[in-house]
């Protein structure tokens, strides 16, 4: 028997393949297409306490080898989020991440604290709950200047701190590549209480519109995802899984089984697969035949074997 099963944070998945948030939704429109349940976990749509309706103008730009995207985390807001979407996810096997973001400290600490006061009354009824929550340290901070929290270690620390004291549930941070040290930015994730680290979050990107002689994008930038940013996000992943002694949630363009190998060879514990899932409906089940096959071929027991071995 081949065995993918993976472990972060004491959670148990039943293989490497995490759908990223952003890229998803909540599982529904994709399970029209093939068996969810194959996968290993699902990252929800990006939440924030309250709804947002997202940006306004274009959206999404197809670049070479990738996608642009400005969708501004348009969301239901976690209550909503936890009144309906919970209702298909109590269903469904894969190991359920809450990604939450937030415009200020207070809005990540609220939202922790309500998704996991829900998965604690669910789990005292015997019920499937959240398994863990991925805070997105992307977002700006509107109280100081717009800067996503992300950057600066030292002001990401002030979230994460305050989020661990107030949630029992496992933490993942999401790490931005746009940080100024995304090596120092994990260990300190590490340092505290962080269960986990996912990475990388986009890229910072642009597109101009030359006959209309302005950006495409109303915020001017954009986060680019999809192969063409595989090569950094591999580089991040190896050297912060060699900084870190807690699980990495590998992505980064993955579009491919080979690419999924080569995250869990540079140390990632599990892969989140993004922006392939627009290019392939069935992008699941289709990675995860690859990675099965690949492990036959090369005679892989299990993915422990392999894991980490790029020194």
């Amino acid at each position: 028997m081949r065995s993918l099963a993976c472990n972060v944070a004491g959670i148990d998945f039943k293989n490497p393949l995490v759908m990223a948030s952003g890229t998803f939704g909540f599982g529904q429109e994709y399970a029209q297409y093939y068996d969810i349940n194959q996968l290993g976990g699902i990252a929800s749509k990006g939440l924030t306490l309250h709804p947002r309706p997202g940006n306004e103008g274009t959206r999404i730009w197809e670049t070479a080898s990738g996608i642009l995207n400005s969708v501004g985390l348009e969301n239901p807001g976690v209550d909503a989020f936890l009144q309906e979407e919970m209702k298909f996810w109590e269903k469904i096997e894969p190991v359920k991440i809450a990604n939450l973001g937030g415009s200020t400290i207070e809005d990540y600490v609220l939202g922790a604290l309500k998704i996991t006061k829900d998965a604690e009354d669910r789990r005292k009824l015997n019920r499937l709950a959240v398994d863990m929550i991925e805070l997105n340290i992307s977002c700006p901070n509107v109280k100081e200047g717009g800067m996503a929290f992300g950057i600066r270690t030292e002001v990401a620390r002030e979230v994460i701190r305050e989020v661990r004291q107030v949630t029992s549930l496992p933490l993942a941070v999401k790490l931005s590549p746009n940080a100024e040290n995304v090596v120092g930015m994990a260990v300190m994730c590490e340092e505290e209480g962080a269960e986990c680290v996912s990475l990388v979050n986009t890229f910072s990107g642009m597109k101009i519109d030359i006959y209309g002689r302005r950006s495409v994008f109303q915020n001017t930038y954009a986060g680019l995802s999809g192969p063409a940013i595989k090569p950094i996000a591999l580089r991040m992943v190896h050297q912060v899984a060699q900084a870190v002694t807690i699980p990495v949630m590998g992505m980064g363009g993955i579009s491919s089984s080979e690419d999924i190998i080569e995250f869990i060879m540079a140390g990632a514990e599990v892969v989140q697969i993004g922006t392939y899932n627009f290019m392939n409906l069935r992008a699941g089940e289709d990675l995860l035949n690859g990675l099965t096959a690949f492990m036959e071929k090369e005679n892989i027991n299990s993915l422990d074997e392999i894991r980490g071995i790029i020194s």
